[in-house]
């Protein structure tokens, strides 16, 4: 019987034989790896079936979703399908089979809505990297992949860009342990379209050292409504004027306004044709199945397909477009990497270039054997109810202590550049850090471990921590309890919600803050927890 293909993937033995050939990037474009031809992205966003009774669904891990859909993409005309949410657990071998035999490749978001990096209190811990690094393990090997992206409109606003500079640490991160498997696959970022911020925000994914560039740029784009707008008249003249002599490919990982409705997508015309097929590498249309939202082009009620007057528009529109390409051997890159932005409220910037760094769970937990005063839990709660009560109890415990005692080495900070050597560690190992550091300032009388019985004393093996920073070994988490890539649910697991914000990365719930390993951080960030509760 064949081993598993994350098993496969992990050793580094083999990729699985597919029906596909593999993609590669030269400059600012992608080509096909065996004849060389240029590849443009005509895809749409797909995230079928994204909730049943709360739980998040992964669609490449069930045959029968691939087995019901696969056709209508194939009928479609796209090569390319952009998945949200997906598990390093299940087996996705007979979905990806399908989608390589139809001709479609995949480019998959690393982050759900429960593991990935929350734009109002931002970090990046141990268990993050573990999970995004489960999720290369169990995908990494198959020829389709297009490539990962390391979010999805994480930083949407001036206030919040600080967050970019933890996307970008684990953009490096996860660049480096693709490379350490042998594999080739790009790791990108997709951002929402807002005019304040786009420049910087290009530019600062851009910059930096080779391990730390983004190997593409996406964009979430909803500018052109309707028949009555244009290239000029719809902004996208101005978006690609950002891109012109790009050194890295760029891409929409969403587009399609439904401001206009039935939507006749006269854009693709201008993506495909000379308005941009020198500058951008395609694009996918939001989304494939019939939200609350109004952008599907197919409504699904169980095993049933029905279209909708989108769907025809779209494949009458995509099956026009006709891009000019370049082949690989005669085409020579000539874009120039950009300089990182000035940190600056005048610049509405707020992310240093310097990123935090590779979490070290030896490091965590080297630190862990140096306390006398530790959590009594040693995992996050799951039950909804004990997860909100976690979530308090952490906020509180470091709300009281940090008022009084600095948390700086379990603190990050974007905006400075600044991270403290325990600042990637859980959210278990940082709150025990909090509780042993006001222990010690107590000098250890009755009652000062005790936090309302959510801490206990115990034997410390190190006589202290002078050793744990540079403690080195697996880099890698508990794959899940992490945080999470956005910073409010809105109750849509993927793109476009109603409001127009993007759902996945989005704001979240109290308890689902506690499950997404209370990303804690400066003393505001307590105060803002709390104010969730």
């Amino acid at each position: 019987m064949r081993a598993s293909l994350a098993v496969l993937s992990i050793l580094g033995l083999v990729s699985q034989t597919q029906a596909i050939d593999p993609l590669v990037i030269k400059g600012s474009k992608w080509f096909n790896s065996k004849t060389g031809e240029q590849f443009f992205i005509k895809g749409v966003d797909y995230q079928p079936d994204i909730t049943s009774t709360s739980s998040y669904l992964d669609p490449l891990a069930d045959k029968t979703i691939c087995t019901r859909d696969v056709p209508y993409l194939k009928d479609l005309g796209v090569n390319a399908v952009r998945v949200y949410q997906t598990e390093p657990y299940g087996n996705h071998d007979d979905c990806m089979k399908m989608l390589a035999d139809a001709g479609i490749y995949v480019m998959l978001d690393l982050g759900t809505p429960n593991e990935s990096i929350d734009r109002n209190s931002p970090s990046y811990d141990v268990n993050l990297l573990g999970y995004y690094q489960s999720k290369v393990d169990a995908f990494g090997g198959y020829d389709n992949i297009l490539g990962f992206l390391a979010g999805n409109e994480v930083a949407n606003s001036a206030n919040n860009t600080d967050a970019s500079a933890f996307v970008k640490g684990a953009l490096r991160d996860i660049k480096a342990y693709v490379k350490s498997k042998g594999l080739t696959i790009p790791v990108g970022y997709a951002a929402n379209d807002d005019a304040d911020i786009r420049w910087q925000m290009q530019t600062y994914f851009d910059c930096g050292t080779t391990e730390e560039q983004a190997d593409f740029y996406g964009l979430n784009i909803y500018e052109w409504c309707g028949t009555s707008a244009t290239f000029e008249t719809s902004g996208y003249a101005n978006v690609v004027k950002n891109f012109t002599n790009w050194d890295v490919p760029a891409v929409l990982t969403e587009y399609g306004c439904n401001s206009v409705r039935p939507r006749t997508f006269p854009e693709i015309a201008s993506i495909y044709g000379s308005d941009m097929d020198s500058t951008f590498s395609g694009g996918f249309v939001y989304e494939y199945v019939e939200e609350s939202n109004n952008y599907g082009l197919v409504s699904i009620s169980g095993s049933t397909v029905t279209k909708t007057e989108d769907y025809d528009n779209f494949k009458k529109a995509l099956a026009a477009a006709d891009p000019s390409g370049v082949a690989m051997k005669s085409y020579s890159p000539s874009g120039k990497q950009q300089s990182c932005p000035k940190v600056s409220a005048s610049n509405s910037w707020q992310a240093s270039d310097v990123l935090p760094p590779t979490p070290s769970n030896s490091t965590c937990e080297c630190m862990m054997k140096s306390l006398y005063c530790v959590s009594k839990t040693t995992d996050v709660p799951t039950d909804t109810t004990a997860l909100k009560q976690f979530g308090e109890d952490v906020s509180n415990i470091f709300g009281t202590v940090c008022a009084t005692v600095s948390c700086d080495e379990v603190n990050g900070n974007g905006q400075s550049g600044t991270y403290g050597k325990y600042s990637f560690c859980n959210t278990i190992q940082r709150v025990s850090w909090v509780m042993n550091a006001w222990y010690k300032s107590q000098r250890g009388v009755d009652g000062s471990c005790d936090f309302n019985g959510f801490a206990s004393l115990t034997k410390p093996s190190l006589s202290s921590d002078s050793s744990c920073s540079n403690v080195t070994g697996s880099t890698t988490g508990n794959p899940g309890s992490s945080s999470s890539d956005g910073s409010s649910s809105d109750g849509s697991s993927s793109g476009k919600s109603d409001d127009g914000e993007s759902g996945l990365d989005s704001h979240t719930s109290g308890a689902a803050f506690a499950a997404k390993e209370l990303s804690v951080g400066a003393m505001a960030v307590v105060v803002a927890a709390a104010a969730i509760f």
